[in-house]
């Protein structure tokens, strides 16, 4: 293996232990938090969760034994099925970011009518659509023979053999990527813009009050002023922060790759492999950067997630506390005689 190869099979191996880690603590978060399952979004975060961890177990340890041999592993069946799987996954989870945004922007954009136009029996339906529209892309392209072992990303994916379906399989791409990667982005774009745009208009009210207040308090102390005014700042700051957060995470990790496929179909551009695979591990990276983005830094899940860490640390020293106590009773101090 060239130190390149190294490099990569290291990368791939830690996107893969983060992202099991941290989309097994979001799914105990869940599990444990009453709070946390009563939330309509906590359907779309559940649903992305288990394409996140479905990924991490299936298509990213393909990928690491392809870097390392070179070769595709398994047999045709395994690299078949884990190609339709990484295809119905990698979809399913762009239209779970999007379904998340949607429901951002109607609890903020429609506060007062939110919980009757987002329901769970609504959530439920968005999610019935965003598996349907995930499974149909696979299933054609099984169909089809369209699935197999790309030398290029040295991944079981979207893979046409055949010379004279080059151009079917030309537009099945092109319409697979409008339809999943683009389709998603547009509607994260337009519903968090609307949210921002919302943001910006509430912050604008609350800084004219502040304004005003700080105005009339003509004795107010000039570091209490200050922390005002600061605060000021950072509220203009954090929707814009978290808006951008969710739209470059999604363009930094699927762009490149999105765009590598479809370099690739024209045969004018050489493409190397190691850019092919470190642009299959970016997309992979989203499932590393999930569980952080959409939940573990919000309030809700730390205030879970630490209470579920201070309870395991609890039980291991009243454990290990039983345990000294059962040693020093078996040996209890001899007396000297």
């Amino acid at each position: 293996m060239s130190i390149w190869e190294l490099l990569l099979a290291f990368a791939v191996v830690l996107l893969m232990l983060v992202a099991l880690l941290a989309n097994v603590l979001v799914l105990m978060c869940f599990l444990h938090s009453a709070d946390i399952r009563k939330q309509v979004p906590g359907l779309f975060i559940l649903n992305l969760t288990f394409c996140n961890l479905l990924m991490a177990v299936s298509s990213m340890p393909l990928t690491l034994a392809g870097i390392i041999y070179r070769s595709q592993p398994g047999g045709d069946q395994v690299c078949h099925a884990v190609g339709f799987l990484e295809t119905f996954l990698t979809t399913n989870s762009m239209l779970s970011m999007a379904a998340l945004s949607i429901d951002r922007w109607i609890a903020v954009v429609f506060p007062l009518s939110y919980h009757s136009k987002m329901r769970y029996r609504d959530a439920a339906l968005i999610l019935s659509y965003t598996w349907l529209h995930s499974a149909s892309f696979p299933i054609v392209a099984a169909s089809l023979s369209w699935l197999g072992f790309h030398h290029l990303y040295a991944s079981c994916t979207l893979y046409n053999k055949r010379p004279e379906d080059r151009t079917q399989f030309v537009i099945f791409t092109g319409v697979f990527h409008a339809l999943s990667f683009l389709l998603s982005l547009v509607v994260l774009c337009f519903t968090y813009l609307k949210v921002l745009k919302v943001a910006r208009f509430h912050c604008k009210r609350i800084d004219v009050i502040t304004m005003q207040t700080l105005v009339l308090l003509v004795d107010i102390h000039p570091s209490v002023r200050e922390r005002c005014l600061e605060e000021q700042r950072r509220r203009r700051q954090r929707a814009t922060k978290k808006i951008s957060t969710f739209i470059g995470t999604f363009i930094l990790c699927f762009a490149p790759y999105v765009i590598t496929r479809l370099v690739e179909l024209s045969s004018v551009v050489h493409i190397s492999s190691h850019w092919g695979i470190i642009s299959k591990c970016l997309a992979y990276s989203k499932a590393v950067s999930d569980p952080f983005v959409y939940s573990l830094l919000r309030h809700q899940y730390k205030k879970t997630w630490k209470d579920i860490i201070n309870k395991i640390l609890k039980r291991s020293s009243i454990n290990s506390s039983a345990l000294a106590g059962e040693s020093h009773n078996q040996n209890p101090p001899q007396l000297n005689e």
